[in-house]
């Protein structure tokens, strides 16, 4: 199980901790090694100058702290001291750190004095402390701000991005608020030039949709009067079959266009839901109904008819007998029994929706059958989905 994607919000307030971290972390060290060699070189000038009054001491027989040849003079010390040099030497017992600071003051003997390094250790040791919280209470602050400013970035990465999947849906209307002058920001404006240029192309589109319909319409009307004076034949009957399918065609372009113009009125009533599968396939032979349950729903019959006559006609066109549809209670499946929706169209379909006049079939066709079913579903607050069978064919399942 791969693990959930981290949004932006949580990226950008990770690497800012991160990054708090480290400078704190690297600060801190620095301050620490500085201050400790700082110490040492302190308390050694110091223990030097107190050798050297030791000394002088020593020279005109006074008492003093320092010792000759004392035992536990360590072995550097008593190596470095024979060069005639003053030593000072930090020696590691293990147990506890000692400051050792030495002489000659004959060819033989040596003056030494020693002192535990106690003080400078529990110094430094506070100062880490300090450091320790303060480099704390600072990734804190810095953490918190990095999360508000990820927060707010991711916030409005999504509304962007939950913007883009409403003009993908279809609603045009959609736009991201302009908020600022950085990348986000930039991507917001495309989207709502994306928007924009998207309206107004499906506005141009819809409107020659609209007029090339309107403008068929009154010679395909005189075609019709005209075939039916027509002497009867085989001539006659072929240029009725093909008047007949042009008026079909034109009235489906009209009914897409009143569906882009949004007037299309649902009037609704309760009905069963197989009577209204009975009258949509009434004039289709080679179309199966099973009835598994059956469920009175309020819809508009017409509109539901129209969906799976177009449903199962685009079945018996572009996939094979028997089609059979299957009534669940308010859920409709149509399926063919054919080779299924050619990948590329079903993918379309579970994105965009159906294309007009394209159908993914080698068979052709005008392709409008499934646009004016999901434009239909759409005003009837239903929901459309197409799929492949596993059994093999193509399915289209209607959830009123």
């Amino acid at each position: 199980m791969r693990p959930p994607a981290l949004n932006v919000g949580t990226k950008v307030a990770l690497a800012v901790a991160a990054a708090a971290v480290c400078v704190a972390g690297s600060t801190g060290v620095l301050v620490h090694r500085i201050t400790a060699a700082d110490q040492l070189a302190t308390a050694r000038s110091g223990l030097d100058q107190q050798l050297l009054s030791a000394a002088d001491d020593n020279g005109v027989g006074r008492r003093s702290q320092a010792r000759i040849d004392p035992p536990d003079l360590p072995a550097p010390v008593a190596r470095a001291v024979r060069d005639d040099v003053r030593v000072t030497y930090l020696q590691d017992t293990g147990e506890r750190r000692v400051l050792w600071a030495a002489t000659r003051v004959s060819d033989r003997k040596v003056l030494a004095l020693s002192r535990p390094y106690t003080p400078e250790e529990q110094s430094l040791a506070s100062l880490d402390r300090t450091l320790l919280a303060t480099s704390a209470a600072a990734t804190v602050v810095v953490s918190l701000t990095g999360l508000l400013l990820g927060l707010r970035m991711g916030r409005r990465a999504v509304a962007a991005a939950r913007t883009a999947e409403s003009i993908a849906e279809g609603d045009l209307d959609a736009r991201v608020p302009p908020k600022g002058r950085d990348e986000i920001a930039r991507l917001a404006a495309s989207v709502n030039t994306m928007a924009d240029a998207l309206g107004a192309r499906l506005e141009a589109e819809r409107r020659v949709t609209a007029d090339i319909a309107h403008e068929l319409r009154t010679p395909v009307a005189g075609m019709s009067t005209a075939v039916g004076l027509l002497p009867p034949g085989r001539a006659s009957e072929l240029v009725a079959g093909s008047v007949q399918k042009l008026r079909g065609l034109v009235e489906d372009v009209l009914e897409v266009a009143r569906m882009d113009a949004q007037v299309a009125a649902v009037d609704t009533e309760e009905r069963e839901v197989s009577a209204m599968a009975r009258r949509a396939i009434a004039s289709l032979d080679e179309v199966e109904l099973q009835v598994v349950a059956d469920a009175v729903v309020t819809t508009d019959p017409r509109r539901v008819e129209r969906i799976l006559t177009n449903l199962a006609t685009n079945a018996l066109r572009h996939g094979a007998p028997p089609v059979r549809i299957q009534i669940d209670g308010p859920i409709i499946r149509v399926r063919d029994h054919g080779p299924g929706y050619p990948a590329d169209l079903l993918a379309v379909l579970h994105t965009s929706g159906p294309q007009r006049f394209r159908t993914g079939s080698l068979t052709g066709g005008t392709g409008l059958g499934l646009t004016i079913a999901t434009g239909q579903a759409r005003l009837l607050g239903a929901r459309l989905t197409f799929r492949n069978h596993a059994e093999g064919g193509a399915e289209a399942e209607l959830e009123l």
